[in-house]
């Protein structure tokens, strides 16, 4: 009968680093992609596209930016498939967060701004959009990235983090 070593067991310790080193990954490139959403937003608005429109090309751009990040240095070292299927998966997944996003600027932009017109202004949306919308998707998309578009090698519920990412990054 061939010798199988088991999956290795991490301690809670080393768990819990390894989920900090992936979070504070993620939120670096998320921070990277937030820059860029914001600048092209604002530069949208400035230039008077409608504020969902400008919202939705600027997250496109940012969102191609997280992808390439996210794949290549968060979990570079997890399982990955075809890299069209998980760019499709991404985008579906980020297609929820821009809905999370736009649904916190129409509600404050469109229906509050009709009994408060001052949240019909820049500051406003970006705010409802830009700070509000992007931390509720913000957390929705690290748990499906990390589920479904990143899942980790280790399948035995050993290491709820990449068994890569426990080691020195």
């Amino acid at each position: 009968m061939p010798e199988t070593s088991p999956q290795p067991q991490y301690t809670l310790r080393e768990r819990l680093l390894g989920l900090i080193r992936e979070v504070g990954k993620f939120g670096a490139v998320g921070g990277v992609a937030f820059l860029i959403d914001l600048a092209i937003f604002n530069l949208l608005l400035s230039a008077d596209t409608e504020s969902r429109v400008a919202k939705t090309i600027s997250m496109l751009v940012a969102t191609t930016v997280a992808f390439l990040g996210n794949r290549f240095w968060t979990w570079r070292n997890s399982r990955h498939t075809h890299m069209a299927r998980q760019y499709t998966l991404f985008f579906v997944i980020n297609g929820v967060g821009l809905g999370i996003s736009l649904a916190c600027l129409t509600i404050t932009h469109n229906l509050l701004g009709d009994v408060w017109p001052v949240l019909r202004t820049q500051a406003a949306d970006n705010i409802s959009g830009q700070l509000v919308g992007t931390a509720l998707g913000t957390l929705f998309r690290f748990w499906s990235y990390r589920r479904f578009v990143f899942p980790a090698d280790v399948d035995d519920g050993a290491s709820p983090v990449t068994s890569a990412s426990v080691t020195r990054s």
